[in-house]
């Protein structure tokens, strides 16, 4: 399951270009479909569970390491997380 960008920021209570630029900067995870970015609902949860479990603090420039990281062992065994 999915939320669009608009749906993300709504929730996030902030702009969409802040979305979009956290997506180009590769600190917020999503799904490219055609034009169109997605953000996966497991991926927003995870965020607000950071969120509520850190005092609503959410270190994202870790969790956007984390996921390249994440990202580059499974390319280099083969696999291909995006």
């Amino acid at each position: 399951m999915f939320f669009t960008v608009r749906e993300t920021a709504e929730i996030l209570r902030v702009d969409t270009a802040t979305i979009y630029r956290a997506i180009r900067e590769d600190a917020f995870p999503s799904v490219k479909v055609r034009t169109r970015y997605v953000v996966p609902v497991a991926a927003l949860e995870e965020l607000i569970d950071e969120a509520a479990e850190h005092g609503g603090c959410v270190d994202v420039a870790a969790m956007a390491t984390r996921r390249r990281q994440e990202r580059d062992v499974a390319r280099a065994l083969g696999g291909g997380l995006r």
